[in-house]
């Protein structure tokens, strides 16, 4: 084998690994970007008004019509689900358009959503009867029912005790 055919296989060898090199840093780059714009997104949903929704909400009856939500959070209540079922909504936009995944949906939102179609999906419905359109409230509807057929498949676990042994 003659000088130029050992540099010639070198150099091949050192352009594919710097190509399989380039390749990794990529994949992780992106991994790492959409890591930290889901950990955004969560964050700004995670904001004062929207924990007093969230709690205002908790204390509704199942299957609330929109006369009860008036007459047991006031006039303001309604705009408080209004407020959570538009975060429902946006997230199961993302959700669709995998912008974020079922698991960290799972992770951080489950019971939350599971709990707010409980609590609103008469609400959803009056409101639907109300505006003519079956598109109103179609992304939290969706959402709801992602989230509720991920439980029928894998029942949820509390942190707590799913992950009693981590170290």
């Amino acid at each position: 084998m003659d000088l130029a055919t050992v540099a010639n296989a070198v150099n091949a060898v050192a352009v594919t690994a710097g190509v399989v090199f380039a390749a990794a840093q990529i994949s992780d780059y992106r991994r790492q970007r959409r890591r930290e714009a889901m950990l955004e997104l969560v964050r700004s949903f995670q904001s004062p008004d929207f924990t007093r929704a969230l709690r205002r909400m908790n204390s509704l009856p199942d299957g609330a019509s929109r006369a009860t939500i008036r007459a047991q959070l006031g006039d303001d209540g309604e705009d408080d689900m209004f407020l959570l079922g538009l975060t429902w909504e946006s997230l199961g936009v993302l959700l669709y358009r995998r912008e974020v995944t079922l698991d960290v949906m799972d992770d951080f939102f489950s019971g939350a959503i599971v709990l707010s179609w409980r609590k609103l999906h008469a609400f959803v419905a009056e409101d639907r009867r109300d505006m003519q359109r079956e598109t109103v409230w179609e992304w939290f509807q969706w959402l709801a029912d992602r989230i509720l057929s991920h439980e029928q498949r894998t029942p949820p676990v509390p942190a707590h005790i799913a992950h009693k042994d981590w170290t």
